[in-house]
């Protein structure tokens, strides 16, 4: 096992080096300035599409843009805001949080693009139905000529999309939080009974399809929001005195490293540390990784400009609100320093810090929702995959692999789950960014005719009024 966990490790570094991280950020600053910041402006239009101002039941598609955007969420907001966080400040300290954040502004670009792309060049299954998504955006755009990079986006997603981070991020909390101070905990029996419940109980939503995924996403995504977000507030309005300190550091932090823990690069600690917050940003909000617009093409809309815009507000809510308040909760309690754990572990030490009675307990009823309702998004990710590479009548069985890798994320290592997940997120960019940069041209010809007429319209309704 320790083997095998050494080998994961190495390639994970190997795949994050870089050539991946001039793709990911340097592709993502290139989109942005190709396009002049145009989709930033409309952020209030972006929110009356998300609302359904503009909803048409006859166009194309499965689900609304405010299902496709909390599918979408369902599986970034999760782990990665309380774990992935927690990844990062334990190995990069504060200025780790810094690096996060621009990889989620470079991000938004990126999610207008993949977003808009998966409408624009949708698909059909060996079914007949319309998908969207990188391998279909791939070979519709591109042409079939283009067919192997698709290919090796799917078969990257079939592992990429197994939930097995999440899983062994909620095993942890229940045995840290509630089994082990219970006096219950028995080791390995233990986690696989907790991988054996859920599993049962993704069983039950994911072999339901897109509808049942997408209306548990809707109900869930928005209540563990909440909750967690009144939970933290607690936090920081309890060490409201020392928030101004802790921000401070986030940036000084960034072009210091002086807490760093990890591995140099490109011959430096600030270049680790900028590599661990990109790695942990694009973990958390997944622009450029290619499983949102999965989500976002099955979106019922026949204007890819505006499923463009709904994509683009998902790295803002994940990246630049949730993380930072995780971040900040972290920070605030001084946890990141008197404490050894990592992972969820150092975000349930910082609830407790603050709520000594009652913080523990309402963090692990937002990871149990934040982790099971990511459960049932990735599943349909993966089974897109399948479809795609095996047909759509073969997409089903991909549910029962999905399921068994539960009980190995319930019953294995923090890194190993992680490492293993970030090799292939980084197999899957490659292709979804190389086509991106590649058809960007198309998508600000569409966005250019689309807020034009959008201006038009305004200006008609004004006259009216």
């Amino acid at each position: 096992m320790e083997k095998t966990d050494k080998f994961i490790a190495e390639m994970a570094s190997a795949a994050w080096g870089l050539p991946l991280l001039i793709l990911l950020i340097g592709g993502g600053l290139y989109l942005i300035i190709r396009i002049r910041f145009l989709p930033f402006r409309y952020l209030g239009h972006a929110i009356a599409v998300l609302r359904g101002k503009y909803d048409d039941k006859n166009d194309l598609g499965e689900i609304t843009h405010f299902q496709a955007l909390t599918t979408a969420l369902s599986a970034t907001v999760g782990m990665g805001n309380i774990a992935g966080v927690a990844v990062a400040i334990a190995i990069g300290g504060p200025g780790a949080v810094f690096w996060m954040w621009v990889s989620a502004v470079i991000g938004m670009s990126t999610k207008f693009f993949t977003a808009t792309l998966s409408i624009l060049y949708r698909g059909k299954d060996s079914e007949g139905v319309v998908q969207g998504g990188p391998m279909y955006f791939i070979t519709e755009g591109l042409g079939k000529k283009w067919l192997p990079m698709a290919i090796v986006f799917s078969v990257a997603g079939l592992i990429g999309a197994l939930p097995v981070f999440n899983v062994n991020q909620l095993t942890q909390a229940i045995n840290d939080i509630l089994l082990k101070p219970a006096g219950v905990y028995e080791g390995f029996k233990t986690d696989l009974i907790i991988g054996v419940i859920l599993s049962g109980i993704t069983a039950i939503v994911i072999l339901g399809g897109l509808e049942r995924i997408s209306k548990t996403a809707s109900k869930l995504v928005p209540a563990m929001v909440l909750l967690y977000f009144g939970l933290v507030v607690f936090i920081l309005v309890t060490n409201i005195d020392v928030i101004p300190k802790y921000l401070g550091l986030i940036f000084t932090d960034a072009f210091s490293a002086n807490f760093y823990k990890g591995d140099a690069f490109l011959g430096g600690i600030v270049g680790g540390i900028i590599l661990l917050g990109i790695r942990r940003g694009a973990f958390s909000n997944e622009a450029g990784i290619g499983t949102a617009p999965m989500a976002h093409g099955a979106a019922k809309t026949n204007e890819p400009i505006r499923e463009g815009l709904v994509a683009m507000l998902g790295p803002a809510i994940d990246t630049l609100i949730i993380c930072t308040l995780t971040a900040l909760a972290i920070l605030v309690t001084g946890v990141w320093q008197s404490s050894d754990a990592n992972g969820v572990s150092l975000t349930a030490s910082a609830f407790e810090e603050s709520m000594p009675l009652f913080g523990k307990y309402g963090l692990l009823a937002c990871i149990a929702i934040f982790s099971i309702s990511s459960l049932f998004s990735y599943s349909y990710y993966g089974s897109k995959c399948m479809a795609f590479l095996f047909g759509a009548k073969n997409k089903g069985i991909y549910n029962y692999f999905y399921i068994l890798s539960i009980l190995i994320g319930a019953t294995t290592s923090l890194s190993m789950m992680i490492n293993l997940i970030d090799t292939f997120f980084a197999l899957m960019a490659i292709p979804t960014m190389t086509a991106t940069i590649l058809l960007a041209p198309k998508v600000i010809t569409a966005a250019k005719i689309y807020f034009e007429k959008l201006k038009q319209h305004n200006i008609a309704a004004k006259k009216d009024f």
